[in-house]
């Protein structure tokens, strides 16, 4: 199982996408570009990711999800929904809006409608893995939706069970960490987003059904990104800034159930876990995606510090949320400010990924 060195640095996952996605989006609407016009485009941004990540010396990375969307919108492919949707056998291609939450009734997704059993699938993360892992020069973590928000959020029209569609969707799930163990792969993350708008019986089903999902790992070291929603909203691109939208009860103690290595939650909710924790390592979320201004070093480890019971072994650096509403200068820079802050606490500087 892959250590953790004290205050090493992660990501979430998504990174700043590129305003010209919409327009290449709208021109292969219309015929004037090719699909493939689009994947070459979704490589490229992937690629300028990835040498984003390394440059600024994080030590675990991703490709920044740069080829699960062609846009920055709710509208599908929505990365992390409709993306997955689109590959599980039982979801159709139907999608309807669907209200996500009480704070803001102009807040919808375009849910996916289960109409069948929920059967094995590819959902493509060996080959994300395969590719990022081709021009990476830090660690690999490879990021996929878990079985909660995937289950909460469709519209279901077969199951009539939510614990039960969790389970379906888990098996799959697992089925994927296990091929992406078997890769190669030392790193990979489940995002679960809604845990604040669900009872306890909701949370307890949800925790087992990602216990399924991880399940039978054991080179591969897993990691749960918590958080209470990072959407945009508005006539401008979707507001291009991110607002809390699953706010309430925080069921810290069932989350802590949960057989993940790790956790990146918010900094703001890092005393919620403490003496919950055990063994596990914690990310705090000290760098504010919901901010357009790029913290100092020193204010990311002033976020840090006041968890004073959080063990330097025990903790990891991160973000609040994904950074794909940032413009990529304002991204970068926070990637920066984050590795800064490692190196003021005493972090080791990162390894380089061996090939």
């Amino acid at each position: 199982m892959p250590d953790y060195s004290p205050y090493a640095t992660t990501v979430v996952g998504a990174y700043s996408v590129p305003r010209w996605y919409e327009a290449l989006e709208i021109e292969v609407e219309r015929g004037e570009l090719d699909r493939a016009d689009m994947e070459n485009a979704q490589f490229v941004a992937s690629q300028a990711a990835i040498l984003d990540h390394d440059t600024a010396g994080i030590d675990i990375l991703t490709g920044g999800e740069m080829h699960r969307r062609t846009n920055n919108r709710h509208a599908p492919p929505n990365a992390m929904l409709n993306f997955f949707w689109n590959k599980l056998p039982g979801f159709s291609k139907e999608t309807r809006p669907k209200p996500i939450t009480e704070q803001d009734p102009n807040v919808t997704h375009p849910a996916a409608v289960c109409t069948g059993p929920i059967g094995d699938a590819d959902l493509g993360l060996v080959d994300e893995y395969r590719m990022v892992s081709r021009f990476a020069r830090g660690a690999v973590k490879v990021t996929m939706t878990g079985p909660h928000m995937l289950a909460k959020v469709a519209i279901d029209e077969h199951y009539g069970d939510l614990a039960a569609m969790m389970q379906d969707i888990a098996k799959v799930i697992n089925r994927n960490l296990k091929d992406l163990e078997a890769a190669g792969c030392r790193y990979a993350q489940i995002d679960e987003p809604l845990f604040a708008i669900a009872d306890d019986a909701e949370v307890d089903a949800a925790v087992d059904a990602i216990n399924l999902a991880v399940d039978g790992l054991s080179s591969m070291s897993v990691m749960g990104h918590i958080c209470q929603g990072n959407y945009a909203v508005g006539e401008d691109y979707d507001g291009q800034i991110g607002h809390r939208y699953f706010t309430g009860r925080y069921p810290a103690d069932r989350i802590s159930r949960i057989n993940y290595d790790a956790l990146l939650v918010e900094h703001d909710m890092v005393d919620a876990y403490e003496g919950l924790l055990g063994d596990k390592r914690l990310a705090v979320g000290a760098v504010d995606v919901q901010d357009f201004d790029v913290e100092s070093p020193e204010t990311i480890v002033e976020r840090i510090q006041r968890h004073s019971w959080l063990a330097p072994e025990q903790t990891l650096i991160t973000s609040t949320c994904g950074m794909n509403h940032l413009p990529r200068d304002v991204a970068f820079g926070k990637l920066e400010a984050m590795v800064g802050a490692k190196r003021i606490l005493g972090g080791e500087a990162r390894h380089r990924r061996a090939s």
